[in-house]
């Protein structure tokens, strides 16, 4: 796996293990209608980046809720609402309760797993006891992203019994491992809910409660105004999708029964680089230009994509269609996107609340002094 790929997975490792606050009053600020059936969903997670607004969203469509988690993210959200504490590494003892006593639910939503036997574990324990699993899988279960456009019938990351038997925790998780343990977890759900799965494949989730930084650096160096370096070229394209629109969509999909496999990923229309950040831009009111310096300039000054230029992969060679992931299926399903300023603006607000020394300690992204070095390189060069 290249450097970039293991970049994505080390990345979305760090936002899964510490997501943080999402909005959990935007449900009530909204109109937001009652779904036609009320329904019993199970959530193992429920805590973490895409798990807030989910819950919030669920809630005011009338859903009763259970989140089953470790207790250890968020323990302030949602205190009225029931929660079986557990482990799924090693203890899944009250599920086992609930599921003993004749428990039933319409719909388990797992948004926690990356280890197959825990999806083993957790579907075939919950298979009688539910009608629908849904799964939250990832764009790295693909195999390959040279192709521009894939669309969900592309072929799926591969892993040996022998390297999956080596996957003991999340500690375990590598970028080497990552894409296929998510297509062996993709396989496990399946197999336990034949027919009444629905999988989803989410490329880069930013928003509120985005712990990782990843796209947050832009926002935040963009309000910073001066000269920004822009990496690559204006026209690369970028892919992500806020972690409401996903929640929110994880949901209807449910109420829908919708039993497919999908790309989860954003904008609605295609994405340039560049049109990201003048989208970026045109939400704040300062002095700010863009110094473009291209992907050979910066790999020659160690600037990594995706990791110091976040949200961004040269477009090229085996990453040619990394951020070009068909949605056609996904919109079909109904799948909305917020404006770009609305995500860029709730970034914003969630990194400005965050403690002063946290916000000294940007977990991704380019660190200022070396921003200034590349840029008077880039300038010396071109003189």
């Amino acid at each position: 796996m290249d450097s970039n790929r293991r970049q994505f997975v080390q990345l979305s490792l760090l936002a899964g293990a510490g997501a943080g606050l999402a909005s959990a009053t935007e449900g009530q600020a909204r109109s937001i209608a009652k779904a036609d059936r009320a329904l019993k969903i199970l959530v193992l997670g429920g805590t973490g980046l895409i798990g807030p607004p989910m819950v919030e969203y669920a809630r005011a469509r009338g859903h009763d809720l259970t989140l089953f988690n470790r207790g250890k993210t968020n323990t302030h959200l949602f205190p009225l609402m029931e929660k079986l504490k557990g482990d799924r590494n090693d203890d899944l003892s009250s599920l086992e309760a609930e599921v003993a006593k004749g428990r039933r639910w319409d719909v388990v939503i797992d948004n926690t797993s990356s280890v197959p036997r825990w999806v083993t574990a957790s579907a075939g324990l919950l298979k009688d006891s539910a009608e629908t699993y849904l799964y939250t899988s990832s764009i790295s279960a693909y195999a390959e992203f040279e192709t521009i456009g894939a669309d969900e019938s592309a072929p799926t990351a591969a892993l040996s019994p022998e390297e999956e038997a080596k996957v003991k925790t999340p500690k375990d998780i590598t970028g080497e491992n990552y894409g296929g343990l998510k297509a062996r977890c993709e396989e496990e759900a399946r197999k336990a809910f034949p027919g009444r799965c629905i999988v989803v494949r989410p490329g880069l989730i930013v928003g509120p409660g985005d712990s990782s930084d990843r796209f947050t650096y832009w926002p935040v160096r963009v309000a910073k105004g001066g000269e920004v370096m822009a990496p690559g070229n204006p026209n690369d394209p970028v892919q992500f999708i806020d972690c409401r629109d996903l929640g929110e969509w994880f949901i209807r999909l449910v109420e829908d029964k919708n039993y497919d496999t999908f790309n989860g990923v954003g904008p609605r229309s295609p994405m340039t680089i560049a049109g990201m950040l003048h989208g970026m831009r045109a939400t704040i009111d300062n002095e700010i230009s863009f110094t473009w310096v291209d992907a050979d300039f910066l790999a020659e000054h160690e600037v990594m994509p995706w990791r110091d230029m976040t949200v961004w992969v040269p477009p090229v060679g085996e990453e040619a269609g990394f951020s070009t992931s068909s949605i056609a299926k996904a919109k079909a399903a109904g799948l909305t996107f917020r404006p770009l300023a609305e995500t860029t603006m709730a970034n914003l607000e969630y990194w400005n609340a965050l403690p002063e020394d946290r916000r000294a300690k940007p977990r991704a992204g380019l660190v200022p002094d070396k921003e200034a070095k590349v840029l008077a390189a880039w300038h010396s060069r071109k003189s």
